[in-house]
């Protein structure tokens, strides 16, 4: 029998509390059990990057961490980021780029670059490939995202 336990969290500014197993990984508790499922699964090791999404204002691989964990967290998904408007640029400037082809990797891709610009990164090419590279992209080849996130740093795309 697996064991299960009680937790409260805000997930996209929502407050609620959830029964969920000690082994369930947090990725899989937003998407299965509240719906959300703009965060993807890929490699389930934390290597891909589709999961990530925020917990307390840090990016986190959510594939790498139990829902348990997250008690008491507040936690922004790709919904939520869309909601309040947070990276609109980018996904207009993703968009113009198109830098979202098959949009697997988007909105971990979203997620990261937005971590990167609004944590005061430059419009370094090196810099962004850097901070986006725990991010896999099979269709892009990365060339638009860099281009996507070097314009919004540039001030060259609004939302």
């Amino acid at each position: 029998m697996a064991q299960t336990r009680m937790i409260r969290l805000t997930v996209n500014g929502e407050t609620g509390s959830y029964t969920v197993p000690v082994r369930q990984n947090l990725v899989d508790f937003i998407r299965n059990d509240l719906g959300l499922t703009g965060s993807h699964v890929g490699c389930e090791h934390g290597v891909c990057g589709a999961c990530s999404i925020e917990v307390n204002g840090d990016l986190v691989r959510g594939c790498l961490m139990f829902a348990v964990q997250a008690d008491g967290a507040e936690i922004t998904t790709i919904e939520g980021l869309a909601e309040s408007g947070r990276g609109a640029a980018l996904r207009a400037a993703f968009t113009a780029r198109n830098a979202l082809q098959c949009g697997y990797c988007t909105p971990g891709m979203l997620a990261t670059a937005l971590d990167y610009v609004e944590g005061g990164g430059a419009a370094d090419r090196d810099a962004i490939r850097a901070h986006l590279s725990g991010n896999y992209c099979r269709c892009t080849g990365y060339q638009s995202i860099v281009d996507a996130v070097c314009d919004v740093i540039e001030g060259r795309v609004e939302a």
